[in-house]
């Protein structure tokens, strides 16, 4: 089939250099935003008499019939197209004749290509967004079932003090709410219509791009055609909102690998989201988490490839641009592929309670509190730092926690120890009397609980 550019050459395109410049294989993805994006732009041309608007019913009736028909799998992609701007058209002039050839009337395929990966991304945003939310409901629910779930807090990967688990899970949650804010910014960018600004310096036709914008969901046009046709700025934001989802992502994942291991046993995985070993019959591995950190370098990889991509392009197109889609497109699949695994992989976790509690306990979390109790009672804070180290040291020498040195072990290291030190230094209290906002105690997890969930009915 001849090249819809075929008149200026002499000769066919090479095979080899045909197969290189083809893009059909990964933009016939966006069959349904090309096909939605000419319609408007048909409509636009027969209303402001550009053509005849019999001829702009027969472009749209024509387009509305290769949309049903590939959409139910009626019609194929014919990939020996150079892309699916091509293929449509091609397939709409078969069907409808010389009124197909209209269609591409004040249009390039610069303006048209910009056009439909902002609808195409635009349309996988708004999926990303729903996938993350029911992520952070996952996330919540475990929180509301261990507001009091007594854990270790770390810092260096050493037991620093007594946090909740449900304040460990809103961490996560808080995360991944911005994360839904990025997305939403991006797309706010995002969604202004090229269509209409053609090769690179608009058409001298009179046309109406408000028309188009508006008929396809835009809020607005790009004011600059040189710009329309060329920025990708929009590819490079998602791309980068998408790669803090999967720091998020990796960083959850690091968690649950480690948690799930023998040396701390915090969590059990469900069997539907853990694999055993080929060879060792015991093991019980979190794929799961562990193909979700790995894939993360790969998202990483994908926005550092377009910035290299576009960094040194003069205005306005160029073919170096094809390359914007494969990067972009895999990283939207493998972000929503993460997240599909990781919400009901959360959901259906067990929370192995009183293993957490029990590390806990061995790790003097309760440390601080100890010393702002001998504070509250008088003695300077170097003062009751530099004592309660020694009393760490000596619970270490006779394999003791805290909570069981006796009333006279105590005193032996200060009279200011009463009775009123138990209570104050067990674990319970430690986390809960944490009060201040934002804090591990019960009423702050609660507001952040409650935070997350007002946020999900937006």
């Amino acid at each position: 089939m001849d090249k819809l550019w075929a008149g200026r050459f002499s000769k066919a395109l090479d095979q080899q250099a045909d197969d290189f410049n083809s893009s059909i294989a990964v933009d016939q993805r966006m069959f349904r935003q090309d096909i939605k994006g000419s319609m408007a732009h048909a409509a636009m041309l027969g209303a402001k008499g550009i053509i005849d608007a019999a001829d702009a019913e027969k472009i749209i009736s024509g387009l509305a019939g290769i949309l049903e028909d590939l959409e139910q799998q009626k019609l194929a992609v014919d990939t020996s197209c150079e892309d699916i701007h091509m293929f449509v058209e091609q397939e709409l002039t078969a069907r409808i004749g010389d009124a197909g050839k209209k269609l591409h009337t004040a249009r390039s395929r610069n303006d048209q290509v910009a056009l439909d990966i902002r609808m195409y991304l635009r349309d996988e945003a708004e999926e990303i967004v729903r996938d993350i939310k029911n992520l952070i409901r996952a996330v919540t629910e475990q929180a509301k079932l261990h507001k009091t779930t007594i854990m270790p807090g770390y810092t260096h990967l050493q037991r620093a003090q007594p946090v909740t688990f449900g304040h460990h899970m809103m961490a996560y949650a808080m995360m991944l709410m911005r994360d839904v804010g990025r997305i939403t910014d991006a797309v706010k960018r995002m969604n202004v219509s090229p269509l209409g600004c053609c090769a690179l310096a608009g058409t001298t036709y009179d046309t109406d791009r408000e028309m188009t914008a508006s008929a396809l969901g835009f809020d607005g046009i790009t004011y600059n055609s040189l710009d329309g046709v060329s920025d990708r700025d929009f590819c490079v934001e998602l791309l980068s909102a998408l790669a803090l989802v999967m720091l998020h992502l990796s960083r959850f994942s690091e968690e649950i690998i480690l948690w799930s291991s023998w040396e701390f046993k915090f969590i059990e995985l469900d069997d539907s989201f853990t694999t055993g070993s080929s060879i060792m019959p015991q093991k019980k591995n979190p794929d799961m988490a562990e193909l979700v950190r790995g894939k993360t370098g790969r998202v990483y990889g994908n926005l550092m490839a377009l910035l290299t991509v576009l960094k040194g392009l003069p205005l306005a197109y160029n073919k170096d641009m094809q390359e914007d889609k494969e990067a972009v497109f895999d990283s939207v699949d493998t972000v929503k592929a993460c997240l599909e695994v990781f919400a009901p992989m959360i959901s259906t976790m067990h929370v192995c309670g009183e293993n957490m509690r029990q590390a806990a306990q061995k790790g003097f979390i309760n440390a601080t509190d100890l010393a702002d109790y001998l504070v509250k009672k008088g003695m300077p804070f170097r003062t009751a730092y530099k004592l309660v180290g020694q009393m760490v040291a000596y619970c270490i020498e006779k394999q003791k926690v805290l909570e069981e040195l006796s009333l006279k072990e105590l005193k032996s290291f200060s009279d200011i120890f009463g009775e009123d030190v138990y209570s104050e230094i067990s674990l319970e209290t430690c986390a809960q009397k944490r009060i201040s906002a934002g804090g591990t105690g019960l009423a702050s997890v609660e507001r952040q609980i409650k935070t997350a969930e007002e946020f999900l009915k937006k």
